[in-house]
């Protein structure tokens, strides 16, 4: 009997292009483990979720979207070997949410870690939309209607993995059975945690304005490395420079497979005699080498939009499949589906 793969299931917002955090922070790892052929993977377009806090711009999600499936596509997301698929087409997952939203109180929402931090970065104050405060629970209804195994995720959304687990057993332990399947976080592996913005800020973020897009061309991407943080005190070539909260540096140690020639570099900088931007020269030759191909990709893809448009109509169909059958499962489980046997 063969052994059943694992289930995957991740997913972006399309508020906007994906960039190198992204990439480094969940991207090459749904990637890499599509390719291994050990996993059954679902990556979801979380547009319904982009809505909880963007409902009064509408356009901005639709338009986002296809630019998320394009860079699905150009980074090596194979709709072959992955499901990718739009939240929004997937109705059993409102209706999941909607029995997850009875297990779970206002104050254990509250103490979310990622939802507060969101929040406070967001300025909603009190003015918070109920389904921006709730999606935690949304996000369950995700991961469990296809009865995901393992959430491949950046390690900021830990909080939300473990409210998943907990509403997961809630739900078994209170229906008496084990329908849900309690996820585990996959979170990216040492040196590929969160990517700072490129003005040093601990996070790079489209709302900030510091991030380099997958799709960037070749000139932008050598006018936003130009443009990076370094180490303000640097201002001769022949002055000692410092590396630790230098941006060059920080991408360069996460980006450059030769690290005898980072190590090598950073013993220049700080002696002095090595000037910032020969040292962003040389990041953007890094970047270029790894950027490229993802942008020739990407070309490819944005010849045939019609093309993206029906794999995720495919997608969507396949999704649909999966989540309507665990629906089906917990309504049963509740007690809900009064005429089935008529």
């Amino acid at each position: 009997m063969e052994k059943r793969k694992q289930i995957i299931l991740t997913g972006d917002r399309p508020t906007g292009k994906l960039h190198l955090g992204h990439y480094i922070g969940s991207l090459l790892n749904r990637v890499e483990m599509q390719n291994s052929g050990d996993y059954d993977s679902f990556i979801m377009i979380a547009d319904q979720q982009a809505l909880t806090d963007n409902a009064r711009d509408p356009e901005k999600i639709k338009n986002s979207l296809l630019q998320v499936a394009l860079d699905y596509l150009s980074v090596g997301i194979d709709p072959k070997k992955s499901t990718i698929f739009v939240q929004s087409q997937i109705a059993a997952l409102a209706e999941l949410n909607l029995y997850y939203l009875n297990l779970v109180t206002v104050s254990r929402l509250e103490r979310n870690p990622t939802v507060k931090a969101e929040i406070q970065q967001k300025n909603f104050e009190r003015s918070i939309p109920a389904g921006f405060f709730t999606y935690p629970v949304s996000q369950t209804a995700d991961i469990t209607a296809f009865k995901a195994d393992l959430v491949p995720v950046g390690d900021d959304q830990e909080p939300m993995i473990e409210q998943a687990r907990e509403i997961v057993r809630s739900f078994n332990s209170i229906y008496g059975k084990e329908v849900l399947v309690e996820p585990k976080g996959v979170f990216p592996p040492k040196g590929r945690g969160r990517l700072p913005g490129l003005d040093g800020n601990a996070k790079m973020s489209k709302s900030l304005g510091n991030a380099i897009y997958l799709s960037d061309d070749a000139d932008t991407l050598k006018k936003k490395i130009m443009s990076m943080y370094t180490d303000p005190k640097h201002i001769h070539v022949e002055d000692p420079g410092r590396i630790e909260g230098n941006m060059v540096f920080t991408y360069l140690d996460v980006f450059d497979d030769d690290k005898a020639k980072v190590a090598e570099l950073k013993e220049q900088y700080q002696a002095g005699g090595l000037g910032d931007v020969k040292i962003k020269r040389y990041l953007n030759e890094v970047l270029e080498a790894k950027l490229a191909p993802i942008r020739k990709k990407r070309a490819e893809f944005e010849s045939d939009i019609p093309g993206v448009y029906r794999m995720l109509k495919e997608g969507s169909a396949r999704a649909n499949e999966v989540a309507n059958q665990t629906l089906a499962e917990v309504r049963a489980a509740i007690g809900v589906n009064y005429f089935d046997e008529i």
